[in-house]
């Protein structure tokens, strides 16, 4: 076995726990925005919806969040069930259906938003804010280098 470099060594020590920061993460959202009808899974794609500059179709969608299209797709159409989003039909493309909030999918968000910001401000309680953009951007590299080596969300095999 050739002799792991103390880079390699601390990436893995971060990857290993970037997966049990996401899941901590995931289950930690998932009750906080669960009052509101919603999961960390369904806030995170209304968030996509809200902030994009036009409705976008799902494939736009999943692009964006770097996830799986189809993945996002599932969630989209639970929403749309809920009455949380809505298709309108895309005049660029005749089956690529463009999602957008309701009204009842805007007050969720919104409501989920005003939640979120009070119990981020615990979370961080105590983390200097040079520390947290430090990690952002390290996290940031990461996710450019993998971008830029192919690994996005529509190359996973499962």
């Amino acid at each position: 076995m050739s002799e792991v470099s103390p880079s390699a060594e601390a990436l893995t020590d971060l990857v290993l726990t970037l997966f049990r920061v996401n899941n901590a993460t995931l289950i930690w959202g998932d009750r906080l925005v669960a009052p509101f009808g919603l999961t960390s899974a369904r806030w995170q794609i209304m968030g996509a919806i809200a902030y994009a500059d036009r409705p976008q179709p799902v494939a736009w969608l999943a692009r964006d969040l770097g996830a799986n299209r189809q993945n996002v797709q599932r969630i989209v159409n639970e929403l749309a069930k809920d009455g949380l989003v809505a298709f309108e039909t895309n005049p660029h493309h005749k089956r690529a259906q463009l999602v957008v909030l309701t009204m009842a999918g805007l007050q969720a968000y919104e409501a989920a938003v005003r939640a979120w910001f009070p119990a981020a401000g615990d979370l961080a309680k105590d983390i200097p804010s040079d520390d947290l953009a430090t990690a952002l951007r390290v996290l940031v590299t990461l996710r450019n280098r993998l971008a830029e080596n192919g690994a996005d969300a529509e190359d996973r095999s499962a």
